[in-house]
């Protein structure tokens, strides 16, 4: 169950998040947050010492001194997308760039291995895709979709490695949010996935080398 003290560092990550706040911003003192958030003194404590491991904020004491932003979370675009990430040790874009190249091999591969359940697998995650009622549940989505697409090109290493990829993806992901006016985009990418699940199903290669360079055309790019 999430501690008040992580609800409250989420109330505060989220508000820098989509503030956009500057690095230096200062959020004020550490009383000025708790009456903000009517929290006690333990749990404010315990508040901006996870803002700290995430290394969202510092804290200066003395005159002048209070809570300041420290850093902004990592952050990628994808498509549609604005994702943000808390540090992991890993850059998001590397790990974004890995899934791609992942992709291609284990896509290519799928179209002359997959059997009709990896197909219905693969349909079903489209039809989520589809049906997603947030930025969140359309990447989770995805992601379902090419775990199938990984899974049915019966290379169990590769599959191993998407999957690790896919759980740091969700297990960092802070944030996600549509870009305004997404939805031209949205849906193209939408009908790019489902035709390539098409083309694995029909064992049309022509097709899928076409599609999978539509695809492309979505890789992540780092935000400022």
């Amino acid at each position: 169950m999430t501690s008040r003290a992580q609800q409250v560092a989420t109330a505060i990550e989220d508000e820098l998040l989509a503030a956009r706040t500057p690095v230096g911003t200062s959020l004020g003192r550490r009383t000025d947050l708790m009456e903000r958030h009517g929290v006690s003194p333990t749990v404010m404590n315990e508040t901006l010492r996870i803002l700290r491991d995430r290394g969202l904020v510092v804290v200066r004491p003395g005159p002048g001194g209070g809570v300041f932003v420290a850093s902004r979370p990592p952050q990628v675009r994808l498509g549609a997308l604005d994702l943000w990430f808390s540090g992991s040790g890993t850059d998001p874009v590397d790990l974004f760039e890995a899934r791609t190249h992942l992709e291609d091999v284990l896509t290519s591969v799928a179209l002359d291995r997959a059997g009709p359940s990896d197909v219905r697998d693969m349909e079903w995650a489209v039809e989520e895709m589809r049906g997603a009622a947030d930025a969140r549940a359309y990447l989770e989505a995805n992601l379902r979709l090419h775990r199938a697409v990984a899974r049915a090109a019966r290379i169990p290493v590769l599959a191993g490695m998407y999957e690790a990829i896919a759980a740091i993806i969700t297990g960092t992901l802070t944030r996600a949010e549509l870009l305004p006016g997404h939805e031209e985009m949205y849906g193209r990418n939408i009908e790019v996935h489902a035709e390539i699940v098409a083309a694995i199903r029909e064992r049309d290669r022509e097709a899928l080398t076409k599609l999978m360079d539509l695809h492309r055309e979505d890789l992540v790019r780092a935000t400022s």
